[in-house]
């Protein structure tokens, strides 16, 4: 149920995440269009942009609109409260567009939240706040008194920066007897004024003529500029020079060099001599922009190279130039030049990231769009078209939206724990030949999702504990990574609840939430419980929070606190220990009883050795060391006292040693023929209840024996079947020394002379791929222990110990057997 949930909130962010992406498609791709005058006061309202964009005006402030110029320059501002857009800076139009008719100013609102784009273009519409003006205020006029009426001279035009009806719109002349105004318009649109003489000039009646020359423009109001001409009337030289054409035009590469030739103008003059001689200089009006750029043979009339030519600051020239007789009076000609500046391939692509998100959750949907970028090029034609791409290996991808615009959305998916930032490379390459490219890195760093649970450094931990432990010492720790970062990574390690022995196991152990040390929470008894497991959980703080469990074996190692209990003879079977017979024909070598004791230990710590202590005659009997069987040493003789007593000292093996005693009191009878084992049974035959417990106990060995015999059947034949593929299996005898040191293997030990007293588990490995099982004791005894040594589960060797839930009888053999685990 919870990872169908978990789907469906990644399908439903998913379509979100388009939805999102679909808004900004439909948005990126449509314009507003705003017309306002140039020279607005600052805080003027050019129009209300979140209305006329279906924006919300209480969302701008959390969706973070911001507008980005082309023009370099902020002129314009959002009111975030009122979403209008208003003017924050002087706007003049001159000074953004110069003469062009058109003026466009573009601007980019920027929306996150998501992410969309917006296209404004406003037009700053021309105010005639320029009057026209002359170059040069004064000019003076040199007119042959010979010149016939009809004669034109070309005057200076002015200029105003304004466009459209805001510029020149017309020329006019002060009223006089010789001269009119007549007005010449070029194809480009300028007006040129000429003075027509109507009137023949007599120089001996008046030498000089004094004109004002006024520009009008065609504003409201209407703005106007003058300037003064100065016609002297000159003798003689009858005849200007004559242009072959009356406009020029060239084409120079913008590259062209210093001193390289344009085009060459060329008049001719009617007159002769020095009447007739040229001389081509640039005209009165020509602006300080061309004389920096061109020069002109005065001589010859060819136009050339002076400065750096730039066709993306000005990609057409326009000049006159004057042709000047020598004669006396002077007479000069007028004419046209045009020159185009032709594109070269110069300038770099440049490459502007409009907007950029970052960072960027690592579970973003294909498609997710994570910038807005622009391309520029000043070039033209071809050298101006710009191809943008992005590195193939990124998980990114370029989708072109409006001109020169692109957004830059995910391809594939992301993972902040693979990379953490991503470099996207964008290569903007233009079209010229050859092409010019530029490169730009965009640094787009990932946001971490919670989408790795916490792992353990294994999945199975094994502890070994000695009992009688003091309460609060810490068992183990356990230790958990998370690759995730941040909240995401942060682990808390729980214990889950379980049962060991009907007792939950929090009242066992206690586990450090913050660093997954684990403690006692009492101290263990071996013989009580041998080994418990814990589950634990360790849980990061994401949302949802993911969680993995490791398991813990814990197993209690055993110490010697528990002293040899004797249970033969036991007073309560026969009544005192001192009844003992023998008869006194008894030979060296006779059995006279078996002192049988048990330890709740185990291993060293249950190996029981028996010591005769203190005897009324040491000559006479001997006690076996591993057994405790009481034997004569010698045939018993008349001189021998009827009472014996012996003293008998049983110890374990165990580090402190611990010890118990039993006192066998022996009765010398003459004619006593029965053996000790028929007394046993005869003295025991009042007793109803004594009897009772001896039939048990037969039962219980018959059980035990069958059940061992099964039991080495079923490991014979796993040894055999197991020895047919990699392994291995034989039988031997031990020198037990293994037994002191239980490692890689889960031992089961059960010490059994009568009833069964215990079972040991001595821990091993969980994981191992090897299986061993041992039956070890000493060889000195007829009897010995029995031990199975395997790798298991705790629930496996659960169930061994509830079958094997009896007494076995003694052996000397070792069985073991080794499986290898194929790989």
């Amino acid at each position: 149920m919870k990872q169908g949930k978990i789907s469906c909130q990644q399908d439903l962010r998913v379509l979100l995440w388009w939805h999102h992406f679909y808004l900004l498609w439909s948005t990126i791709g449509a314009q507003t269009h705003y017309s306002i005058p140039e020279e607005l006061k600052q805080g003027s309202v050019v129009g209300n942009i979140a209305k006329d964009l279906g924006l919300l005006v209480p969302e701008l402030h959390r969706r973070k609109l911001r507008i980005t110029s082309e023009a370099g320059k902020q002129y314009f501002n959002v009111d975030l409260g009122k979403g209008e857009l208003l003017v924050t800076d002087r706007i003049d139009r001159e000074e953004l567009c110069g003469q062009r008719l058109s003026c466009l100013l573009p601007l980019e609102l920027v929306i996150d939240n998501p992410l969309q784009v917006h296209r404004v273009e406003i037009e700053i519409q021309d105010t005639n706040d320029h009057s026209p003006s002359f170059h040069t205020k004064e000019k003076v006029v040199k007119i042959a008194e010979l010149v016939n009426p009809g004669a034109r001279f070309p005057l200076e035009s002015a200029n105003d920066p304004d466009v459209g009806s805001n510029s020149v719109r017309t020329y006019i002349i002060n009223k006089n007897e010789h001269f009119k105004l007549t007005i010449k318009t070029l194809k480009d649109g300028r007006k040129i004024p000429e003075l027509v003489l109507e009137k023949p000039l007599d120089r001996e009646m008046q030498a000089v003529h004094k004109l004002v020359l006024t520009a009008v423009d065609g504003g409201d109001p209407v703005r106007s500029g003058t300037s003064e001409i100065t016609v002297i009337v000159l003798d003689n030289n009858d005849n200007a020079p004559q242009f072959e054409k009356q406009v020029y035009e060239a084409n120079v590469s913008e590259r062209a060099t210093s001193g390289t030739e344009i085009l060459q103008v060329k008049a001719t003059d009617a007159d002769e001599g020095l009447n007739g001689e040229i001389e081509y200089v640039f005209a009165e009006q020509t602006p300080d922009l061309i004389l920096a750029l061109f020069d002109i043979n005065q001589s010859t009339g060819t136009i050339i190279v002076k400065g750096v030519l730039d066709h993306e600051s000005n990609s057409l020239h326009r000049f006159d130039i004057t042709a000047k007789d020598k004669g006396n009076p002077e007479m000069d000609g007028h004419c046209s030049v045009e020159i185009k500046i032709s594109d070269i391939n110069d300038n770099n692509p440049e490459i502007v990231v409009t907007s950029l998100t970052t960072p960027v959750p690592e579970d973003s949907a294909i498609g997710t769009v994570i910038a807005i970028i622009s391309t520029r090029d000043p070039d033209s034609g071809d050298n101006g078209k710009v191809t943008l791409t992005v590195s193939p290996k990124s998980p990114f991808k370029l989708n072109p939206s409006i001109s020169k615009h692109y957004s830059l959305v995910t391809n594939g998916p992301l993972d902040r724990e693979t990379n953490g930032q991503y470099s996207v490379k964008l290569t903007a390459t233009d079209s010229g030949k050859p092409p010019l490219k530029s490169e730009k890195t965009i640094v787009v760093e990932l946001l971490d999702v919670n989408d790795n649970p916490p792992l353990f450094s294994q999945r199975s931990y094994a502890v070994y504990v000695k009992e009688n432990n003091a309460p609060g010492i810490i068992l183990c720790s356990v230790s958990a990574s998370d690759l995730d970062s941040g909240e995401n990574a942060k682990i808390s390690y729980s214990i889950l609840d379980s049962k060991v022995q009907d007792v939950s196991v929090s009242s066992y152990v206690y586990i450090n939430s913050d660093n997954g040390s684990i403690y006692s929470m009492h101290s263990f008894d071996y013989e009580k419980l041998k080994v418990f497991q814990i589950q634990v959980q360790a849980k990061d703080q994401g949302s949802p929070p993911l969680s993995s469990n490791a398991t813990v074996h814990v197993f209690i190692l055993d110490q010697n606190d528990n002293a040899p209990a004797v249970i033969y003879p036991s007073s309560a079977a026969l009544g005192s220990l001192s009844h003992q017979r023998m008869p006194r024909s008894a030979k060296a070598g006779h059995l006279v009883t078996k002192v049988t004791a048990v330890d709740a230990d185990s291993g060293h710590n249950a190996w029981i050795s028996y010591r005769l202590a203190e005897a009324t005659d040491v000559s006479l009997f001997t006690v076996n060391q591993y057994t405790g069987e009481v034997r004569t040493k010698r045939s018993v003789s008349e001189q021998d006292d009827s009472s014996q007593r012996l003293l008998i000292e049983i110890k374990d093996d165990g580090e402190p040693v611990q010890s118990a005693t039993a006192t066998v009191s022996i009765l010398l009878e003459d004619a006593l023929h029965e053996p000790i084992l028929d007394l046993r049974h005869k003295v025991s035959e009042p007793s109803r209840k004594t009897g009772r417990i001896t039939l048990y106990l037969i039962l219980s060995l018959a059980s035990v024996s069958v059940l061992s015999l099964v039991t080495f059947l079923i490991l014979a034949v796993k040894c055999i079947r197991t020895s047919r593929g990699s392994g291995s299996c034989c039988m031997r005898r031990s020198d037990c020394d293994d037994y002191k040191n239980p490692n890689r293997n889960l031992q089961i030990q059960l010490n059994t002379d009568g009833p069964i007293k215990y079972v040991e588990v001595l821990g091993g490995d969980m994981m191992s791929q090897s299986q061993s099982f041992r039956s070890c004791m000493s060889p000195m005894s007829e009897y010995s222990d029995f031990t199975l040594i395997k790798p298991s589960s705790t629930t496996d060797f659960k169930e061994v110990i509830s079958v094997l839930d009896a007494s076995l009888p003694d052996s000397t053999w070792t069985f073991e057997r080794t499986l290898h685990s194929r790989k």
